[in-house]
């Protein structure tokens, strides 16, 4: 489980903020978090108050960390480099999510480690961690700033046989009724510009395998994008497939064989291949992943 109850008697009133501060190791901030999460409850009710004083029998959901051993590839005192696997979540979905890359980070680095930026369940790849929260402050004003320097490895549909320039505003997608889409190309979104690189043409399958650098951060960017240019990746359930597929997929009913059917593949075939920037010293870091047998395509 991701969240156990820690129990506390007590015998003299105290408030809710005060005593979250000298009964757990966390900041001001992560206090107020826990209260607005509704994990604090005294005598069976949920306390959202901060100012609420506690007495009697209260009762604390507190996250606890667990392992499956994955080890960072790559660490310095300030930061850490994960590999993730395709599958697994970068951040509890719940709480019953009973793993997540955040379970890992902290287990290893303790509760103030933090996981810098997000990929998709299904894309593979590098993800940063950072050990402490000045670390991670920094880290992310790099992100805010494009500082930060990104590269995938993608599989799609068809014959990429040049470089591809994609500039196209991306929008949020406000309604699910019609489309099963997160995100489309839209005049009114943000810009959005990723640039593809054809590395290798798989004839038999009709396949190309590229390289994307997102040059900004949307949300599904590389997907949509490529999704648009009729190249959609391998695998995907949601950019490139009717709208029952992914309706389907969205509720947790399409089975594997269905989605190798339907898509191409049994996973999303999308892998955060390198990451360069400066933080202290420069750094372009690598996976050390095999793409062509994390794609199954030897």
């Amino acid at each position: 489980m991701s969240y156990q109850i820690k129990k506390f008697n007590l015998q003299r009133k105290a408030k809710v903020f005060k005593f979250l501060l000298e009964n757990f190791d966390i900041s001001m901030k992560d206090a107020q978090r826990w209260i607005d999460k509704n994990r604090i409850s005294q005598n069976g009710q949920i306390i959202n108050k901060k100012n609420f004083e506690l007495f009697g029998e209260v009762e604390v959901s507190v996250f606890t960390p667990s392992t499956l051993g994955l080890e960072p590839i790559f660490q310095t005192s300030s930061f850490a480099l994960f590999d993730k696997p395709s599958g697994v979540l970068v951040h509890p979905a719940n709480r019953l999510t009973s793993y997540s890359l955040t379970h890992e980070t902290k287990f290893l680095f303790g509760l103030e480690s933090n996981i810098i930026h997000r990929i998709d369940k299904e894309t593979s790849g590098l993800i940063i961690v950072s050990k402490n929260k000045s670390c991670e402050k920094e880290m992310k004003q790099l992100f805010e700033n494009r500082e930060i320097k990104k590269g995938y490895i993608a599989l799609v549909k068809g014959r990429i046989d040049k470089e591809l320039f994609i500039d196209l505003p991306i929008l949020k997608n406000r309604e699910f009724s019609e489309i099963k889409l997160k995100v489309h190309i839209s005049e009114q979104g943000k810009v959005s510009q990723t640039i593809i690189k054809p590395l290798k043409y798989y004839k038999e399958l009709n396949q190309t395998l590229v390289e994307a650098i997102p040059k900004t951060g949307r949300q599904h960017q590389i997907r949509v994008h490529l999704f648009h240019v009729k190249h959609p990746i391998i695998g995907d359930p949601i950019y490139g497939v009717d709208f029952e597929t992914a309706d389907s997929y969205l509720n947790g009913k399409l089975d594997k064989q269905e989605r190798i059917i339907k898509t191409g593949g049994s996973r999303l075939m999308l892998h955060a291949s390198w990451l360069e920037f400066s933080y202290k010293n420069k750094f372009k870091l690598y996976s050390k992943s095999h793409i062509e047998k994390l794609f199954n395509l030897i």
